[in-house]
């Protein structure tokens, strides 16, 4: 799991003291802390995490509070895979390859079921079918997994969809802009994106660096607050709405048949 390289051999982008344009809402985003390349999300690894030596400076927006590391910025998809989503990812996030997959699906079954037979549902960064074939085998009338990330669920699905997930993604995406564009292209309106990425906690100024999902190991490169995601999907004309700190709604117009309410 050790990573013996230097930041040159990772080609990431140097860091500058000076502020950059935040990645939502292009306020003035000065570094505000630096975490190690191996740094995971705090989830109580076995074995412990040895230092890289490779460190990954962060920006914070004064405006939108909007967390984000341009390190990554240059990296092609080839990249990504070497170094973070390789053969000892699944150590920093075994639930990614199946437990997770399937409990959201049971939150989707649980919340839409009685429209499943009528609903067209694409899945946003999935990474695997395992969602999907859960939703198909409760009765939905389509299920299809796009990521980017994954060739053999990388093409782009064609036509609207009702339902747009997008599981513990937004996080990982060095261009959420154009991520939520993407997500955004996909959903049907009326239609809804249901998603999930953890806001910052209101204490977060006393955390910083330290809160658990911070991790650049687990690729966790954008971590918004919610008046980031507000920013972000108002760009493109949706409403986003919270369930919770991480779980939330994004739609232009809610279809009336859910009983759903903004």
């Amino acid at each position: 799991m050790g990573l013996q390289f230097s930041s040159a051999e990772f080609r990431l982008r140097a860091a500058t003291t000076s502020p950059v344009a935040c990645k939502i809402c292009g306020g003035p985003s000065p570094l505000y802390g630096v975490a190690d390349m191996n740094h995971p999300c705090q989830i109580g690894l076995k074995v412990p995490v040895p230092l890289s030596g490779v460190p990954i400076y962060y920006r914070r927006c004064a405006a939108c509070g909007f967390l984000f590391t341009d390190a990554f910025d240059d990296w092609e998809i080839s990249e990504f895979k070497a170094h973070i989503y390789n053969d000892d990812y699944i150590v920093f996030d075994p639930d990614y390859e199946d437990r997770r997959p399937r409990a959201n699906a049971a939150a989707v079954i649980n919340l839409w079921s009685a429209h499943g037979g009528n609903m067209r549902v694409a899945d946003y960064g999935g990474g695997n079918d395992v969602f999907c074939a859960a939703l198909r085998a409760n009765g939905f009338k389509e299920a299809v997994t796009y990521d980017p990330m994954v060739p053999e669920h990388s093409h782009q699905p064609a036509g609207k969809f009702d339902l747009v997930t997008c599981f513990e993604t937004l996080e990982h995406l060095p261009d959420p802009m154009a991520g939520i564009g993407k997500i955004a292209e996909l959903v049907a309106d009326p239609g809804a994106v249901f998603y999930s990425t953890l806001t910052q906690p209101q204490d977060f100024d006393q955390r910083g660096m330290s809160w658990w999902y911070v991790g650049p190991r687990n690729g966790h490169v954008s971590i918004f607050t919610r008046q980031a995601l507000v920013a972000a999907w108002t760009k493109f004309g949706f409403k986003t709405a919270a369930f919770d700190d991480g779980t939330h709604l994004a739609f232009r117009t809610l279809p009336e048949s859910w009983g759903l309410k903004a």
